[in-house]
């Protein structure tokens, strides 16, 4: 695993003790650093909505309700109409909570309401923005009570919910089972939390952002972690300048075993993305249905013919190729079982695994170990949940993703919106490029073309799973900045591959 800073996704906890290090050795006092949050969020806010709105701050007794306290007063500043309305679950409230409550009411002339869950809760419609800052991220029981009546009351009302670092009630490394505030969105500190990554949490969170707020980077940089989020800066670091002397053969030649009757477009895809991501050559090993369409549909590549007419049924020689992809439009037929058996006990290299070789590991769990080590498999949720099991809840499918690829040495991709790369090693990394566009049929096809013909170029398996992951997601938001994301096909996606690799080589 190579030493690259990354971006981390730290726990409720390790957030806290980041906070409490940076107050003490940069050192800040800690009402000065709830200034300095309160302020990214009200820049974040001011240049998303206009000062028509009127906002609603919901404040808690504790720093997240000091938070909203000190945004109301930022916002007062640039002339935004701003109502408080104070809920006091618990008797105690934090010092900083005291001083910008202070701070309020003497410097501003906006109204300080209270909220009592149990008599005449406050309407709220639909011109108007309600600012969540009751419970922060130190959540350490479900919401219940009066906390979870207001919050029920708060979810029933047709102003726009907009939460401060966390919606009140969301478990920021667990899962969440109680009730919390379904916000529209959430404007998060620092670091993106855990729980933003799964898709149980959508309705939740809504659309998320975050920015940096200066805690302390040493101390950040200690902190131990399974879970990071890929940015730009993580990419340029991994990907590869080619050299003025390099000829196809420095790219590899790469083997791909797709495609049957009636599924030739997935195996076209695959071929097409392989060799847009990079690849020296490209074979592909299909029934010889596909043996006059390849030609028309992409000259550069090679065929191979299977001597069946309809499926995958054996294995070409294999020496000369530098890795493998299999499975996209592969079909389940006995034959084709067979093969991909023959090919797990006679092939040790890291190779691709996608689609229906999934599907047919799925019928013959025994088969999992007969996986190369270090190869990448690209499962979505479904293809999932037949190899490994259903699960309750997305924290524990992460839970079992990690502890497979860990157990069989392999990597899993599971994809979907923060597509998750679990690796062998115990950590996963979290996407950050795509967009719903690319729910889209062959787009999943794409992504295992990708990954195989990055894996010829003599990237390491976590630099293909990771690129492959990242530039997939890339491509199609450039796609659809300029199509729409309703009007993206998997295409697309390989037609804007060639704007991602100029993203980061010009």
């Amino acid at each position: 695993m190579p030493e690259i800073a990354i971006m981390k996704i730290l726990s409720a906890q390790q957030t806290r003790q980041l906070d409490a290090y940076t107050i003490q050795h940069e050192p800040v006092e800690s009402i000065d650093l709830m200034e300095r949050a309160s302020l990214a969020f009200t820049n974040w806010l001011t240049d998303k909505f206009h000062n028509s709105y009127l906002i609603h701050i919901i404040c808690g007794p504790g720093n997240n309700g000091g938070d909203g306290l000190a945004v109301a007063r930022l916002l007062d500043e640039r002339f935004y109409k701003v109502k408080v309305w104070l809920f006091y679950f618990s008797k105690k409230t934090t010092s900083d909570f005291e001083v910008n409550l202070e701070r309020l009411k003497s410097k501003t002339n906006i109204p300080v309401h209270h909220i009592d869950p149990e008599n005449n809760l406050p309407v709220f419609h639909k011109d108007e923005l309600i600012i969540d800052a009751i419970l922060g991220s130190g959540l350490t029981r479900p919401a219940e009570g009066q906390v979870a009546k207001l919050i029920e009351h708060l979810n029933a009302q047709a102003a726009i919910r907009i939460s401060i670092d966390i919606p009140s009630g969301l478990f920021a490394d667990k899962h969440t089972a109680g009730k919390s505030i379904c916000a529209a969105h959430t404007f998060c500190f620092e670091l993106p939390k855990l729980a933003f990554m799964f898709p149980q949490n959508e309705s939740r969170v809504g659309e998320w952002a975050f920015e940096p707020i200066g805690l302390h980077p040493d101390y950040l940089a200690e902190l131990p972690t399974s879970f990071y989020y890929l940015n730009d800066d993580f990419i340029k670091k991994i990907i590869k300048k080619r050299p003025k002397f390099s000829h196809k053969g420095t790219y590899g030649h790469a083997l791909l075993m797709m495609g049957a009757r009636g599924k030739t477009g997935a195996a076209i895809l695959a071929t097409k993305a392989c060799l847009r991501s990079g690849a020296g050559l490209v074979t592909l090993h299909a029934p010889t249905c596909l043996e006059h369409i390849l030609p028309i549909s992409i000259p550069e590549a090679m065929f191979s013919a299977d001597e069946d007419e309809t499926c995958f049924t054996q294995i070409p020689k294999l020496e000369k190729y530098r890795t493998i992809g299999i499975g996209c439009g592969l079909g389940t037929d006995e034959k084709t079982e067979k093969a991909l058996k023959q090919l797990l006990d006679n092939y040790d290299q890291p190779m691709v695994l996608d689609a229906d070789a999934l599907n047919i590991i799925s019928q013959n769990k025994s088969w999992l170990k007969r996986i190369p080590q270090n190869s990448i498999l690209t499962p979505h949720p479904k293809e999932f949940k037949r190899l490994f099991g259903k699960q309750g809840n997305n924290f524990e499918r992460n839970e079992v993703q990690l502890s497979m690829a860990q157990q069989y040495n392999i990597y899993i991709v599971l994809k979907g919106a923060h597509s998750c790369i679990a690796c062998p090693n115990g950590d996963a990394y979290f996407n950050s490029t795509g967009n719903p566009g690319m729910a889209t049929a062959g787009s999943g096809d794409v992504l295992a073309g990708m990954i195989t013909g990055l894996l010829s170029q003599k990237y390491t398996p976590f630099e293909a799973a990771i690129l492959g992951v990242y530039l997939h997601g890339l491509a199609g938001d450039f796609a659809a900045a300029t199509i729409s994301q309703e009007a993206m096909i998997a295409g697309d996606i390989i037609d804007y591959l060639g704007a991602t690799f100029q993203y980061f080589t010009d």
